[in-house]
């Protein structure tokens, strides 16, 4: 199983280690999908007993043997890798002050991930999202009516893929406050290119949480996180009220999973170099706290 992504920083495209590639295989490319799919991912039972074992002490010793395998540098982060005593106490690791430098400017849109991203500039009026041939709705990502999702046509929508690689804390983007949230049930199928381009419809049936932001610069947003196969959960750090740029949301506990932005028309233009890229169906490797775009 090959993904390959263009690494924004390096200036060149390389291929993502995948963890757990076989399994990927069986569940979204083998004559098993459907009994895979049907059984393993239609609920969180399997999830939840591998975010069990992570946060037991037998999981520790899977630590070094995966930062090996994903070439993670440890040198981004507060504790040293002897130092977890759980799999889940290092997946959710923090990461030392300063970094993941961001611009203080609140006309700029950062990066509230490390993540593989994919860009969408402007929706038709339909409110639908193109994903590698898949489309989907707004009013379905968000669990809401065309009425509620109207202020959204024309709008753009940003999605930020997390692999087991990446640091799985998430940060508010830019000022503003939450309005509310809800949190959607559903499915747990795995966010890899290879479930996407397969045409399993994870930004509308799997498990997630929606919140209503209201952005000081940018307007109305909504922030969609995605559960995956082998999450164990969507935490949330902040809670409700004001914040501030790059303040923490949340995180996600073991496993792959996503996050949507989702804004209206003419508040923003996303920078170019992301447009290029996600035009040519390729992600983009970008880093919590990079800028994505600047208002208009």
């Amino acid at each position: 199983m090959k993904v390959e992504i263009y690494d924004r920083r390096g200036g060149g495209v390389v291929e993502e280690p995948v963890l757990g590639g076989g399994l990927l295989g069986l569940a979204y490319e083998s004559a098993l999908s459907p009994l895979v799919r049907s059984t393993f991912l239609k609920t969180g039972a399997l999830s939840r007993l591998l975010g069990w074992y992570s946060d037991t002490a037998w999981s520790k010793r899977r630590i070094e043997s995966v930062v090996e395998r994903l070439n993670i540098n440890m040198d981004d982060f507060e504790e040293p890798i002897g130092g977890f005593q759980t799999f889940n106490q290092w997946f959710v690791r923090r990461l030392k002050p300063g970094a993941r430098p961001f611009d203080s400017d609140p006309q700029v849109l950062s990066s509230p991930a490390d993540c593989r991203l994919t860009v969408i500039p402007k929706l038709d009026e339909s409110t639908a999202i193109p994903v590698k041939g898949a489309r989907f709705r707004v009013e379905d990502l968000l669990k809401a009516t065309p009425d509620e999702t109207a202020g959204f046509r024309g709008g753009a929508v940003l999605i930020f893929r997390l692999c087991p690689a990446d640091y799985h804390r998430y940060h508010f983007p830019a000022d503003g406050q939450t309005v509310d949230s809800i949190d959607i049930s559903g499915r747990y199928d795995s966010v890899n290119p290879v479930a996407v381009a397969a045409g399993i419809p994870i930004f509308t049936e799997n498990r997630r949480v929606v919140t209503r932001l209201s952005l000081d610069t940018f307007g109305p947003a909504a922030f969609v996180e995605v559960g995956a196969f082998g999450v164990g959960g969507i935490i949330d750090t902040h809670g409700e009220g004001p914040f501030r740029k790059m303040d923490e949301k949340g995180y996600f506990r073991y496993g792959a999973s996503t996050l949507v932005l989702v804004f209206g028309p003419g508040r923003f233009k996303i920078n170019q170099d992301l447009i290029d890229h996600s035009a040519k169906g390729m992600e983009i490797l970008v880093r919590t706290g990079e800028s994505l775009g600047h208002s208009l």
